[in-house]
């Protein structure tokens, strides 16, 4: 179980680092959610469901939702 727990945390670090150093906002909210995905398996795994279950349902879900939704609203810029 500690083993689980350092890959999900290894995971966290190296998704939060490649979230500020992307470039590509779409990308940058696909890391985005893959880390709020996996935040909320860890705190299934720390025995908190009803977090788990808020940050699956608030931090991967309409938080990505909305910012997919002002994406799409922007206009891309290629060089």
């Amino acid at each position: 179980m500690v083993i689980l727990n350092i890959v999900i945390v290894v995971f966290l670090i190296v998704c939060a680092l490649a979230i500020g150093r992307i470039k590509d906002l779409l990308g940058a909210v696909i890391l985005f959610s893959a880390y709020s995905l996996m935040m909320s398996v860890l705190w299934l795994v720390l025995k908190t469901p009803d977090v788990a279950i808020t940050e699956a349902a608030i931090g991967a879900g309409v938080t990505s939702i909305l910012f997919f939704a002002v994406i799409s609203k922007t206009k891309r810029y290629e060089k």
